[in-house]
């Protein structure tokens, strides 16, 4: 059953306040394993589609994935629960970091809550790579690391990147493709 506008809302919402700096392992874990609104292969396809549009790439996610339930006012209504709540603890957090910002306390939290997010974003990688691994993909996991390796570690810029992985995962895909049937 598809999810209506204010489940939408609300499960955006939900996310985008649950993951503070790294709202894609949410959004995972909302969309695939609790309300079971796309598969794990489903989402991942659509994560990928929004790498290709311009903007962040979860605030594409929230558009394309609340347009293809409930259209034009189900993407606004996830864009608006994905970037609304956060805006408004973001204007209220700034207006305190302005009056207690020297605060060393204050300080090393937010170093503490930068280590949590990037331990939550290994994470959510970990979680899209296992359909790759259940389906004993090797080539699309080769591609994945070399992706990885190019811009992680290389630091080669991404649209670079892109133009090599792209069409060689469109060409492996077409020619599985042409191998199964």
């Amino acid at each position: 059953d598809p999810p209506s506008v204010i489940a939408l809302f609300l499960a955006f919402a939900r996310m985008s306040l649950s993951g503070f700096g790294g709202v894609l392992v949410f959004a995972r874990r909302a969309i695939v394993d609790e309300h079971r609104w796309m598969t794990a292969e489903e989402f991942n396809e659509t994560f990928a589609l929004c790498h290709f549009l311009p903007g962040p790439n979860i605030v594409n996610l929230s558009l394309v994935f609340g347009s293809r339930f409930r259209g034009i006012v189900g993407g606004v209504a996830a864009f608006a629960g994905l970037v609304g709540p956060p805006m408004l603890l973001v204007t209220a957090l700034a207006a305190i970091y302005s009056h207690f910002g020297q605060v060393e306390a204050l300080r090393r939290a937010l170093a503490g809550v930068s280590c949590a997010a990037i331990g939550l974003l290994a994470s959510a990688v970990v979680r899209m790579m296992m359909p790759l691994l259940k389906k004993r993909d090797g080539l699309g996991l080769v591609v994945m690391a070399a992706v990885f390796v190019a811009i992680g570690v290389w630091q080669l810029p991404l649209p670079a990147v892109l133009l090599v992985a792209v069409p060689i995962s469109l060409a492996v895909t077409y020619a599985r493709m042409r191998w199964i049937s």
